[in-house]
């Protein structure tokens, strides 16, 4: 909530994506939605009057971490070798579990595969498999948000993994939605909690004071790739209970 305050996410209908070592799909409402069986975090906003709900996956840019020490490589290396913009989905399906997953399986056992591996297939194909993997479990999450009344118009992306712009587009493809990027700045939980500091000292206006950021790029879906990924996920979610079956018990 106070991270929803550092980037200004404080009216009904804003949100945030926040791809760090985990990752966050936050969106503030009007009233309380709760949806435990999806994992929802559901709960009372740092402004008074609102609520927010929360998805989370438990690893996110933690996925591109891990395959970068596996193979040798930075995390900036990998990315930086699929260029600018995804040109379709991969033949590779990586599921992001490795720590287990919360929302919306709530499931701590379950653990990461890659599916649909072949030889011809190099290091940036493994790469690309793990950004769709983890936009997917983003996807997941946006899914089982229940709030018609608040439905997001864009998110704002924060943390490491936004750094990459191809990331960005793959995710505002798979999501059905405008991802916003900040100007350079530090708009985390500290910050946050700076400003409800602020707030309370001086009796000032939270939704003034807790503005959103200058934004300095907006980057839309790419509408032709919209089925394709569409359909890919369908296939990434009929994975989970696969996978959770064949483990060993």
């Amino acid at each position: 909530a106070a991270s929803g305050c550092g980037v200004g996410a404080v009216a009904p209908g804003t949100g945030f994506i926040s791809i760090g070592t985990s990752g966050v799909i936050f969106v503030t409402a009007d009233r309380y939605r709760g949806n435990p069986a999806g994992a929802v975090h559901a709960f009372c906003h740092a402004v008074p009057g609102t609520w927010h709900q929360m998805g989370v996956s438990l690893s996110s840019a933690g996925c591109l971490d891990w395959l970068g020490h596996i193979l040798e490589a930075s995390p900036g290396d990998l990315v930086d070798a699929l260029g600018d913009k995804p040109e379709g989905p991969s033949s590779i399906l990586f599921l992001p579990y490795l720590s287990g997953e919360r929302t919306p399986h709530n499931d701590v056992a379950i653990r990461g595969a890659f599916v649909g591996l072949d030889q011809a297939d190099d290091r940036r194909a493994m790469t690309q498999a793990v950004l769709e993997g983890v936009a997917f479990a983003f996807k997941d999450c946006l899914d089982v948000l229940t709030m018609p009344l608040a439905e997001p118009r864009r998110l704002l992306a924060v943390g490491g993994g936004s750094r990459s712009r191809y990331w960005l587009s793959t995710i505002a493809t798979i999501l059905g939605m405008p991802i916003a990027v900040p100007e350079d700045g530090d708009f985390g939980a500290a910050f946050g909690a700076a400003r409800l500091g602020l707030i309370a000292a001086e009796d000032a206006d939270p939704f003034a004071v807790c503005a959103p950021p200058a934004i300095r790029e907006t980057i839309d879906p790419i509408a032709g790739l919209s089925e394709a990924y569409a359909a890919a996920h369908a296939t990434y979610c009929d994975l989970y209970p696969a996978i959770k079956e064949a483990m060993p018990r």
